[in-house]
């Protein structure tokens, strides 16, 4: 089934709500880096939340969450729009360790907790909009959590989860953000937080089959959600062989020619999709024409 997520408003519009199922989405990024079990479980939940928060724009508006926790997995860094489009990559895709006490993959060791977690939002404006959190987890769920309720003052609950098969393949990925609008009364949270202390592991869900609409429903209950989008949501990166070209001519001659005689040739390659481009000492002289 394709990836897609769920916009939708819950107990009669005291709640925003987003659920994602983005298994093929994390698939496509775990394929393209080679990265182990523990790396492609934070990769993969800075993806899902990333997706989601793209979501929440409009147009051409995107953003960039940068991890930087000062564990082995070092910087992880993800850029989504509003279009359902999403690319990342982590520094060392190679990080993996025993599962930690909860049985589970040991996402806080890999991405620590002495550090920030940082979003940049490129919202069409002269000034992008940056806000900065404190790493306060690791397991990254709690850290976005934390993000929306310190730098946006948005008290939110931020679920995020990957489940990882033993060739390394994704088995499930999912997440959701949950979002109290102003009013939401006392009645409404108590509800929420009682079902968020005995909702299952969200990758779980994933696993058996539910929908984002059915995530949605056993967050909130029977009738207490109203849909109101649904759109795909993959993994896209935006570099392309014209990209790099520009980027090239952008060097100026005198840099082309330098490239020319010491190597001949030149490659590129891009650090969100690990795509490679190649350019022979043909087209680098076309290039340096073009830089003219």
């Amino acid at each position: 089934m394709a990836d897609y997520l769920i916009k939708a408003l819950g107990f009669n519009g005291q709640v925003r709500a987003y659920a994602a199922s983005s298994t093929e989405t994390v698939s496509e990024g775990q394929r393209r880096h080679g990265t182990w079990p523990t790396a492609s479980a934070a990769l993969g939940r800075t993806m899902t939340a990333g997706v989601i928060m793209g979501a929440m724009l409009k147009g051409e508006e995107k953003l960039t969450i940068k991890v930087e926790g000062g564990g082995p997995i070092g910087p992880i860094l993800v850029d989504s729009n509003a279009k359902g489009e999403v690319r990342g990559y982590v520094t060392h895709p190679q990080t993996h360790f025993d599962l930690n006490e909860h049985g589970k993959l040991d996402v806080k060791r890999a991405v620590g907790t002495e550090g920030t977690l940082t979003v940049v939002k490129d919202l069409g404006l002269r000034e992008h909009f940056t806000g900065q959190v404190p790493i306060v987890s690791g397991e990254l769920g709690e850290d976005f959590t934390y993000y929306f309720a310190s730098s946006e003052q948005v008290p939110s609950s931020v679920g995020v989860g990957v489940l990882v098969n033993p060739d390394n393949s994704i088995l499930a990925a999912g997440g959701f953000i949950l979002q109290l609008l102003p009013g939401a009364d006392e009645e409404t949270i108590a509800a929420l937080e009682d079902r968020l202390k005995t909702i299952a592991p969200i990758s779980k869900l994933i696993q058996q089959g539910l929908s984002p609409e059915d995530i949605l429903e056993e967050l909130m209950g029977e009738g207490n959600v109203k849909i109101l989008e649904k759109m795909p949501i993959q993994f896209k990166c935006q570099c392309s062989r014209e990209r790099i070209s520009n980027a090239l001519v952008s060097l100026g001659q005198s840099e082309i020619q330098d490239i020319i005689d010491s190597d001949g040739e030149a490659e590129a390659q891009c650090h969100f999709c690990n795509e490679k481009y190649h350019f022979s000492k043909e087209e680098l002289e076309e290039l340096k024409a073009e830089a003219k």
